[in-house]
């Protein structure tokens, strides 16, 4: 999975986004502090398309309305606004209708300046874009790739908000918690995880270790020009790879990983590969 995954591209010309406080909301009349933003607000230099061909299957998504704006178009969001959420699902689904056997996730978690009308317009384009590829909810267990391509399904949606309980192609947030360290340190972060995966339900959700780093305000003072990808992730990506690589899928272990920057290391092959443990056990069981 991918952390924020749509902030490939976010527009500095845009205002600043409902999820700012009034502060950052004032100074961001300096173009300057726009440039800034975008350098803390950007954590994925790939396209939607271009993280599906890498192996990327769960899309962690904010999303937004515009205040001021008469239409109920909805925006990607993460400081600054991003594209349409209507062109980003047409990318998905156009990958999907080539490639029928791939399962994605996505995650809709955070929701900015959106009414109940807003939310039914979202909801409406999620099920003109994929229509019949969306799964109903079930129970967990039984959500197996066979499951899957048997239905016909490709896309399980996640929506944190109560709207959800109308409509049976909408999985409530309670489905996939997404446990967040909210730290700048790499050791606090591994720790966080390890602990998180041992609270984990044996049984009943999925489950998503995500594996980044927050910078604090005093962060982003300190590195003011050099921005996320230079301060927090390039140093510590390493290391959060090699956590990565000792892990076990399954029950009891890792379900869904993400991460900044998805293409820096072999994130993607690596979290993949972890899948070929679970072969090995059934192969050893039979």
């Amino acid at each position: 999975g991918s952390h924020d995954s749509f902030s490939y591209w976010v527009d500095e010309k845009s205002p600043v986004g409902p999820d700012q406080a009034t502060a950052i909301k004032r100074l961001a009349k300096i173009s300057l502090v726009k440039k800034i933003m975008k350098k803390w607000s950007v954590t994925q230099n790939l396209t939607f398309k271009e993280q599906l061909e890498g192996g990327i299957r769960y899309f962690d998504l904010r999303v937004s309305s515009k205040p001021g704006e008469i239409e109920q178009e909805i925006y990607f969001i993460h400081g600054l606004f991003g594209i349409k959420v209507w062109d980003g699902l047409m990318e998905i689904n156009t990958f999907l209708g080539q490639h029928p056997k791939e399962i994605i996730f996505l995650d809709f978690n955070h929701f900015y300046a959106m009414d109940d009308s807003h939310h039914f317009y979202l909801i409406n384009k999620i099920r003109s874009a994929f229509g019949s590829k969306l799964c109903s909810i079930a129970c967990v267990e039984h959500v197996t790739l066979q499951y899957m391509w048997e239905k016909k399904y490709q896309v399980l949606t996640f929506y944190h908000y109560p709207l959800c309980r109308e409509y049976p192609f909408l999985w409530p947030g309670n489905k996939i918690p997404a446990p967040w360290a909210n730290t700048t340190n790499v050791h606090k972060l591994l720790q966080f995880l390890e602990t998180t995966l041992e609270e984990r339900s044996r049984y009943g959700t999925f489950h998503v270790s995500q594996a980044i780093l927050t910078p604090r305000v005093k962060t982003i003072a300190r590195h003011l020009i050099r921005g996320l990808k230079n301060t927090l992730v390039h140093r510590n990506l390493p290391m959060i790879l090699n956590w990565v690589k000792a892990q076990k899928p399954g029950v009891m272990g890792v379900n869904i990983i993400t991460s900044d920057f998805v293409e820096l290391v072999d994130f993607a092959a690596t979290v993949i590969a972890l899948n070929d443990l679970l072969l090995e056990e059934d192969g050893s069981a039979t």
